[in-house]
């Protein structure tokens, strides 16, 4: 008991009853000052599938799977040169990963703001080089959200990649050479069904964080591109419509449950076939 209880404390004032006065503020009515007030309704959520909203959600949705799908590619060739690499080059390479979590994710983004605006690092150098007549429109639009959520979430895919493909046994590998496997053969038949474990984990990893990340779209996207974590951001804090605001989370905290509950009994799935 005394080993659990911090943590059953933790749970409870930091997740628990916040969560819990969510769903309570999702049931009221907004007042006229901004505030919560009688009656209760479920109007809130009735509003939230209205086309202008559930839109908000399925682009939300979108950009998360093409970040998700983005990190995939580019995470995965660096994870496996990572996890094949000497050992006492591995440190480093994992540490070329963390490094950029050792600064404040506000400020990495800024610093993107500098390479893509219009008189930025990259449109400068493309004009100098005599590529462009023009600047080139790179920030302000649904890409530029992209570049930045790729750029922020990719570690989340590597890391569990690196640690899926480092438990690959080797003389699978090995076998399937003997056996006259080409190399493309062998990735598809044996690395990447031994590594979905990881696939799977960094997918999810990926995904979840990027349907509510807010700030990126804000200083990226402008005010073209407005994401599900925008809109309940707004709600709170510029609508002062609390009662949709709490709503609009609990329904995506629904979603949440959702691909986290797939990814339990996928996971299932895969260990049941692994053992017979």
């Amino acid at each position: 008991m005394w080993t659990i209880g911090p943590v059953l404390v933790w749970m409870v004032a930091l997740f628990l009853l916040p969560l819990v006065l969510v769903l309570a503020v999702s049931f009221f009515s907004r007042s006229s000052f901004g505030g919560i007030d009688l009656p209760l309704t479920l109007d809130n959520y009735i509003r939230f599938f209205d086309p202008l909203y559930f839109k908000i959600l399925w682009v939300s949705c979108v950009l998360a799977f093409f970040t998700t799908a983005s990190c995939l590619v580019f995470g995965y060739p660096f994870a496996y040169i990572i996890a094949r690499s000497p050992a006492k080059y591995r440190n480093i390479l994992m540490l070329l990963i963390i490094v950029p979590f050792w600064t404040n994710s506000l400020i990495r983004t800024y610093a993107w703001i500098v390479l893509l605006r219009t008189e930025g690092v990259i449109n400068t150098l493309l004009l100098k080089l005599g590529l462009i007549d023009q600047p080139l429109s790179l920030l302000y639009n649904e890409t530029a959200v992209l570049i930045g959520l790729i750029y922020t979430m990719l570690p989340f895919m590597v890391l569990p990649l690196y640690a899926s493909i480092e438990k690959l046994d080797r003389t699978l590998l090995e076998a399937a050479r003997d056996l006259g496997a080409k190399p493309w053969q062998t990735f598809c038949r044996v690395t990447l069904p031994l590594t979905a474990p990881g696939i799977l984990a960094g997918s999810l990893l990926v995904f979840i964080p990027s349907l509510g990340l807010f700030f990126i779209p804000d200083l990226m996207g402008g005010s073209k591109t407005v994401l599900i974590g925008n809109l309940i951001k707004n709600q709170f804090l510029t609508a002062r419509d609390w009662p949709f605001g709490a709503a609009s989370s609990i329904i995506l905290m629904i979603l949440t449950l959702l691909f986290i509950v797939g990814y339990i009994l996928v996971s299932k799935d895969k260990q049941g076939k692994e053992l017979l």
